[in-house]
């Protein structure tokens, strides 16, 4: 399939080509310029989303030079689920920064916000292992510039913390790539999938590249630099951290795990997943409830988010094919609400902090009665993050649930109700506060109706998720790698 045939790399020229723009560009320009590549960046997902539905998996070797000599890109189902989710939060994120930062930091925003969404369509998109390492590399890098973007002491902290981790998780998982090339002979995944044997070096192998992905995704017990990469960070940054980058190395596993059949002939490490997940479902939801900043609670939760979707992992060694289906989509459906849920609730937040120029809970007072549109976005969101009917959260989490009751693992159940009571516990207390009273009236700024509504958008599209479920579990559901590997 030829260039222009194929909307597929240009879903990786467009990001670049808006990375070196907005570096050579005048300041004035570099606005127009990224607007311009968000327009195409659509145009090709949507393409993209044509394609696989007409077509089913497709392939695109890089100037036509087949693997292994040559780059092969992959386009199935999920990825595709996935490349549309990053152009829509991307896309939002994108319009709110344009808005929200100053005109010299949005010149500075624009290189590193294209070169972050190069490295995500890299990610959905790589075929092999070792390119899945060089898009983790570039999403590290410009993940962390972003994070010191706010350029205070706070978020440089943070961020050389975030550096540290996550440079130490990609020596893992490249060391674990090594070992994996060394008794396989090939870096393809499904090269992989086709001579994989469990013996002591694959083990090895798949035990650093776990350690080295569960410390890039702040599993529970690593997750040390995620609440103040995350809650430190300027909004939209936050926004694009938690909802995107965060699901790039678990979509990674999520690709390991099942196409290389880890699910089935190793389960105990998918029942230690689940461990690890059940730990951050109840050690996020317990800080977020402590925690006397906005955005530092939301960094929390996020930590909590993380492991329902780790909960998806032992479930998918269910002996029963249907437990093992719903676990799949219950997990994909959490990233996916998860996405849209917390950009709309950062982003929301943004809003609320703007209004009283402080982070602190408690100036939070009166705001429901003279913000409540930013009141309402960020309602919206948490009721997908608590799992209530009908968002997408609570389809999510009513899949897993189902999954572990057929499969006889309630021990998962006892989790995620615990971890919902705890996510309600949280995000009714940020209520609490948004309904007293202050006897000052309205002295609180007005941010632009644009971010309002931006914010709104988002967090709306998390219920809405819940009434269009299917559409995304169909599109996961069609023929490829990932999905033929399943029961």
């Amino acid at each position: 399939m030829s260039l222009m045939q194929s909307p597929i790399p240009w879903l990786l020229i467009i990001p670049l080509a808006g990375a070196v723009l907005t570096m050579l560009l005048p300041e004035r320009l570099r606005s127009v310029a990224s607007l311009l590549g968000i327009l195409s960046q659509l145009t090709a997902s949507v393409s993209l989303l044509l394609l696989v539905q007409h077509a089913g998996p497709v392939t695109y070797a890089m100037g036509d030079w087949q693997a292994p000599l040559g780059i092969a890109l992959r386009a199935d189902g999920l990825a595709t689920l996935f490349v549309l989710m990053s152009t829509l939060v991307g896309m939002l994120c994108a319009l709110y920064a344009q808005q929200y930062l100053t005109l010299e930091k949005l010149a500075s925003f624009w290189p590193l916000f294209w070169f972050l969404w190069a490295s995500l369509n890299g990610i959905w998109l790589a075929a092999d292992s070792f390119n899945l390492y060089v898009g983790l590399e570039l999403l590290t890098l410009s993940a962390v510039g972003l994070v010191a973007f706010a350029a205070d002491d706070k978020s440089l902290e943070a961020a050389i913390r975030y550096l540290y981790a996550a440079l130490l998780g990609s020596m893992g998982y490249l060391l674990g790539v090594a070992l994996l090339y060394g008794a396989h002979g090939t870096l393809a995944l499904d090269g992989l999938a086709a001579h994989w044997q469990v013996g002591a070096t694959s083990q090895v192998a798949i035990a650093l590249i776990l350690a080295g992905l569960m410390l890039k995704t702040a599993v529970f017990p690593l997750h040390t630099w995620l609440p103040p990469a995350h809650g430190g960070a300027l909004t939209p940054v936050s926004a694009l951290l938690s909802a995107l980058v965060i699901k790039a190395s678990l979509y990674i596993l999520l690709r390991f795990w099942i196409e290389l059949d880890i699910y089935r002939q190793m389960p105990a490490l998918s029942q230690l997943l689940g461990i690890f997940g059940s730990g951050a479902v109840l050690w996020g939801g317990w800080m977020a409830l402590r925690q006397q900043q906005l955005k530092m609670v939301i960094a929390y939760s996020t930590l909590a988010q993380i492991g329902y979707m780790l909960l998806m992992f032992p479930l998918l060694t269910a002996e029963y094919p249907e437990a093992t289906l719903m676990a799949y989509q219950g997990g994909i459906l959490m990233l996916l609400a998860h996405a849209l849920a917390k950009a709309g609730m950062f982003l929301a937040a943004g809003n609320l902090i703007f209004c009283t120029g402080k982070q602190e809970l408690t100036a939070l007072a009166g705001m429901s009665r003279y913000r409540p549109l930013n009141i309402f976005a960020f309602g919206l969101a948490g009721v997908s993050i608590m799992g209530l009917p009908p968002s997408g959260g609570f389809s999510a989490k009513w899949l897993l649930l189902q999954s572990s009751l057929i499969s006889q693992q309630w021990w998962w159940t006892l989790v995620m109700l615990l971890g919902s009571l705890l996510s309600a516990a949280y995000i009714f207390r940020v209520f609490a506060y948004t309904y007293r009273e202050t006897g000052e009236g309205d002295t609180f700024a007005r941010p632009a109706l644009s971010l309002e509504l931006i914010a709104l958008f988002l967090s709306a599209s998390s219920i809405l998720l819940g009434f269009m479920a299917m559409l995304p579990l169909d599109l996961i559901s069609l023929p490829g790698p990932l999905r033929e590997a399943l029961p």
